[in-house]
C-alpha cells in the first residue's frame, strides 16, 4: 500500500525533506567563488548538480535562495566546481556552515587553496578533479536559481585516471542523501548498452 503526498497540501519544508530523500543519490558540486573586489573567497557545497550540455561543455548547480555562491557568480561570472570525495567529507561539511559573506570558508575551515588556470576563484588543493567555469546563464525557478557554467578548463590528479578518464572507484565520490545522510560509492556494475539491430530480411 502506498502513502500518497500532495505537494500543494503540504508545508513547503516538509515536501522539501520528502523530495530530497526520494531523489538520491545526488552528486555534490563543491563550488568556489570570489567576491567582485577579490576580498573574500567563498566555498560551499551544492547537492543539486549535473551536466547540462556536452558540446559546449556546461555544468549546472542550483542555489536554493540567494546564497553567496550565486551572488559571486552574478558579480564575477566565474566559479570552480571541486570534486567531492569521501576523504573530504568533514571539510565539505565544515563549509556548509552559514558564515557571513565576508568570512572565507577556506580560512574558517583551514582548507588549502591552489590557483586556477583560467578563472579567478581558487581551486581546493585536495580535490582530485576540478572544473573551472565561466557563467553561461542563470535561470530563476521558484525559490531557486539554476546556475549554468561553461567549463573552460579541467584538471585531474594523474593518479585518479584510468584509460584517460577519471576512475570512479579511485575517486570514491561522495553524494548527498536525505536529511543528514551522505552516500559513498558501493558496488560498481559494468553493463554494456545493447545496440539496436535492424531485423534481417524474411
Amino acid at each position: 500500500m502506498r502513502v500518497e503526498y500532495d505537494p500543494e497540501a503540504m508545508d513547503r519544508s516538509a515536501f522539501y525533506r520528502f523530495l530530497t530523500s526520494a531523489v538520491v543519490p545526488r552528486p555534490i558540486a563543491w563550488v568556489s567563488t570570489v567576491t567582485a573586489d577579490g576580498s573574500t573567497e567563498n566555498l560551499a557545497p551544492h547537492s543539486f548538480f549535473s551536466i547540462a550540455s556536452t558540446d559546449p561543455p556546461i555544468v549546472q548547480f542550483t542555489s536554493i535562495g540567494r546564497k553567496d555562491s550565486l551572488r559571486n557568480v552574478e558579480d564575477t561570472g566565474e566559479f570552480v566546481v571541486n570534486f567531492s570525495s569521501r576523504p573530504l567529507l568533514e571539510m565539505i561539511n565544515a563549509t556548509a556552515v552559514d558564515f557571513p559573506r565576508h568570512i572565507s570558508e577556506f580560512d574558517a575551515a583551514g582548507i588549502e587553496r591552489e590557483a586556477s588556470r583560467c578563472v579567478r576563484p581558487p581551486r581546493v588543493a585536495a580535490s582530485h578533479v576540478v572544473l573551472e567555469c565561466r557563467s553561461h546563464t542563470t535561470l530563476r525557478m521558484g525559490n531557486c536559481t539554476l546556475v549554468f557554467g561553461r567549463v573552460v578548463h579541467a584538471a585531474v590528479d594523474e593518479d585518479y585516471l584510468v584509460d584517460d578518464r577519471p576512475s570512479s572507484e579511485r575517486l570514491r565520490p561522495l553524494t548527498k542523501l536525505g536529511g543528514d545522510e551522505w552516500g559513498t560509492l558501493g558496488d560498481v556494475l559494468h553493463l554494456s548498452r545493447i545496440p539496436y539491430e535492424e531485423p534481417g530480411p524474411g
